[in-house]
């Protein structure tokens, strides 16, 4: 185990260093720089300001030389100062990294606690009236986009019955109690959370509904049936561990890529979140919080991976990670 983590961790630096390399020569390539909007916001700044302010920043010097120049700040743990806020970018993402997981990481409980039971309830009962409508709700999530979606529900609970506000983070109080900030925080995650669970449902239900009916077909399966099992034994006890361990790989996956992509429903709900923030960084040319943004949703793509793959070992006894596999 630990020369697996050991490997792991030598094979995440590397995956890292070349997905800098790649966003910052990619980010370098967009037409215009930080000072053409400086230029643009002051018509006065003249062609020698310009050249004294790139010369300044760097931005005279080659792309790959800019590059080293970050990584080896980056390497003694100096990411940078964002543009935007004037701020040093962890100082910036921190917050708004915490505020994606409190959305994402919700959402994602909810999406998992409905959709395996709902997947499992649908292979055990194949073609029934059941089976049709949970695989009807299921199209309808996959199809509906995540906007429409917010759209819809800012309509119906905010504007037309008011229940729940539009938008937006919930401002500690001076003075409020603490029942009564969690109140607020929920009231303004709810729609939001609603939004993203209903997106990830679907695929999850349907990823577990088909993994299910494939390992209910296996000879194991009828053997423990024809031995005596009980219905739920069966389910439970034989198949369920089975067919989990391919859904593991879609949820851990997917929770890792809801970090970044989250940016549709965050920026309906003007949620202030890492998907917001790297798509406005983007926009605004900051390239420091752009780079360090995607590099932080690299990185939990790739802690997900690696958590689906300790969660193999977990649910599946036969799976090593050493090298004496059988």
């Amino acid at each position: 185990m630990t020369r697996y983590l050991a490997a792991r961790a030598v094979q995440t630096a590397i995956t890292l260093a070349l997905m800098s390399l790649i966003v910052f020569v990619l980010i370098g390539l967009m037409p215009g720089d930080p000072i053409d909007m400086m230029i643009s916001g002051d018509p006065q700044m003249t062609s020698e300001d310009a050249a004294r302010l790139r010369a300044l920043y760097g931005l005279d010097k080659p792309l790959l030389e800019r590059y080293l120049a970050w990584a080896t700040q980056a390497a003694q743990g100096n990411f940078g100062y964002s543009r935007s806020f004037a701020q040093p970018v962890l100082t910036v993402l921190w917050p708004r990294l915490l505020n994606t997981l409190q959305l994402a990481g919700i959402a994602f409980i909810l999406a998992t606690a409905v959709a395996l039971p709902l997947g499992i309830w649908a292979a055990a009962h194949p073609r029934s009236r059941a089976d049709y409508l949970i695989n009807l709700l299921c199209f309808a999530g996959l199809s509906a986009p995540p906007f429409w979606l917010a759209l819809l529900f800012i309509s119906l609970f905010s504007v037309s019955l008011g229940w729940l506000p539009a938008g937006g983070m919930a401002e500690p109080r001076p003075g409020a109690s603490w029942t009564s900030s969690v109140g607020q925080q929920f009231r303004h995650l709810a729609l939001p959370v609603l939004t993203l669970t209903l997106v990830q449902l679907g695929a999850y239900t349907r990823f577990m509904r088909g993994a299910m009916i494939e390992v209910l077909r296996q000879d194991y399966v009828r053997t423990a049936r024809a031995k005596g099992a009980s219905e739920r034994r069966v389910m439970w006890g034989h198949a369920f561990a089975n067919a989990l361990a391919p859904v593991l790989t879609i949820l851990a996956l997917s929770f890792g890529g809801l970090v970044s992509g989250a940016v549709i429903t965050e920026t309906m709900f003007a949620w202030p979140g890492m998907g917001k923030a790297i798509y406005q960084a983007i926009l605004d040319n900051d390239y420091n919080l752009a780079l360090v943004g995607l590099l932080v949703a690299t990185f939990a793509t790739i802690l997900g991976n690696l958590l689906a793959d300790l969660a193999y070992v977990w649910v599946d006894p036969r799976v090593s990670l050493g090298n004496d596999a059988p």
